[in-house]
């Protein structure tokens, strides 16, 4: 349930860009900065994470970024002008900054090795259910007024509500695995050692809980494997930042809002799709070639953004008569590019690093690509803008423009294909340093394992 609202809630304000920047008479470049500041505040929060649960259990985590997001969600629905919104978008980002990674380890806890890229992309299915029902609903709802207010302020009251409700849920009745784990085997020293330093509470306890935190941001960022998946994430992301515009460059083009929105959930469905059996395929590949595989399932599903970028962005005819055209190759787009994270991504950190560092190599890789994708998005809107000739004030409230949506669309080009590329490339290195960091972390872990 944590997934679904958090995907709904990255959601909601791209698919209402056009609304919010004749609210607010902003330009793309404008509207990308709300998602610049928003993930760069994220990526630099991240690690407060793997601090936080050092001392909290997983889901009273949960809970609390959760509450965070949702009360940001309500204040930008409320917003009277463009710096609140800016500033409440950094506010979101918080939470999720602590959200996202906890959540990961809570995933990478709960399955074996053989059968986490399963569970990561059970997680993202479910997560982008979520997704394709905070955008449908707040695009539609972006048209209408509902008791005299404008539709997508309402959609983000009722969002946080939701994710108010979802916190509350989270907090009383979610069982962090780590614990369930301890019970069955009476728990570690480790364990047993960390719970008497928190139930104290003294100067001592602070110090010991801030000197295990250092120590696992040294343990985490030495290992090669993390230093290079979060090189090619870095370059990976800017896609998908970017993709942000797609709402708009439909409406651009002359699609209506339900129109609009059926696009955007058939790209979404083939992305939830594709990483749940991007996931299935490489825990299979990776029971035959157990330090490739995930790395092999990677690199196909980086090189397929190229060709499916320039199709979509540059072949495909921008008419509403090509709606069909759209909607097959976004699904077939989505189902082929969305592999990364549960095949190769999220299973490949849960192997390189003992157990008790799992949230903190999620959390500083949120971090490094969180801050840096998160220029991709004001990139776009200036590219279009400076470059290609984007004018927000020529575009026509109901028909949209199609010289502004050509424009909008070289922007997105730019920031989709090369990166692909660039990320595809990036994973080479892994064929080499994989299976030695793995070992490294059994290692380590069977070394634990017997001084306890």
């Amino acid at each position: 349930m944590v997934s679904i609202m958090e995907r709904a809630d990255e959601n909601l304000l791209p698919s209402v860009y056009k609304e919010v920047s004749e609210a607010f008479d902003a330009g793309p470049s404008e509207l990308g900065y709300l998602t610049f500041i928003r993930n760069a505040v994220q990526g630099l929060a991240s690690p407060l994470a793997g601090v936080l649960v050092i001392n909290y259990d997983r889901p009273t985590v949960l809970a609390m970024g959760t509450f965070c997001w949702a009360l940001s969600t309500a204040a930008v629905g409320a917003s009277q002008r463009f710096h609140q919104v800016a500033f409440w978008r950094a506010i979101n980002g918080f939470g999720l900054a602590i959200v996202i990674p906890a959540l990961q380890s809570f995933i990478a806890d709960s399955y074996m090795d053989g059968a986490r890229g399963t569970g990561f992309g059970l997680l993202n299915l479910v997560g982008t259910l979520g997704g394709i029902g905070g955008g449908v609903l707040a695009t539609i709802m972006a048209g209408q007024h509902y008791w005299g207010v404008s539709g997508w302020r309402c959609a983000f009251v009722m969002m946080a509500t939701l994710s108010s409700l979802i916190g509350i849920l989270v907090f009383l009745f979610v069982v962090d695995p780590r614990k369930t784990n301890s019970s069955i085997t009476h728990g570690t020293g480790k364990d047993e050692e960390k719970n008497v330093l928190i139930d104290n509470g003294n100067a001592s306890s602070v110090a010991s809980i801030w000197m295990e935190s250092w120590t696992a941001m040294k343990t985490v960022t030495k290992v090669k494997t993390f230093q290079i998946i979060v090189l090619q994430g870095i370059v990976g992301s800017l896609p998908w930042t970017a993709m942000v515009f797609f709402t708009m460059w439909f409406e651009l083009i002359g699609f209506d809002h339900n129109s609009t929105a059926t696009l955007i959930s058939l790209f979404a469905i083939g992305c939830a799709t594709g990483s749940l059996v991007g996931g299935l395929i490489a825990d299979q590949i990776s029971k035959i070639y157990p330090h490739s595989g995930r790395i092999m399932c990677a690199q196909f599903s980086a090189f397929m953004g190229i060709p499916f970028s320039l199709f979509l962005l540059k072949t495909i005819p921008q008419l509403v008569s090509s709606y069909f055209t759209f909607a097959v190759t976004l699904f077939l787009m989505g189902l082929t590019i969305s592999w990364n994270g549960t095949a190769a991504n999220g299973p490949m950190f849960a192997e390189v690093v003992p157990t008790e560092h799992r949230t903190m190599i999620y959390a500083f890789d949120r971090a490094f690509e969180g801050s840096f994708s998160s220029f991709a998005a004001p990139l776009v809107g200036i590219l279009a803008e400076k470059i290609y000739g984007y004018d927000s004030k020529s575009v026509d409230p109901v028909s949209g423009s199609s010289r502004e949506a050509l424009a909008l669309s070289k922007g997105l080009l730019s920031m989709m294909a090369i990166p692909f590329g660039l990320c595809c490339l990036f994973y080479t290195p892994l064929y080499h340093f994989f299976r030695r960091d793995r070992e490294h972390a059994r290692l380590a872990t069977l070394k634990d394992q017997g001084r306890t």
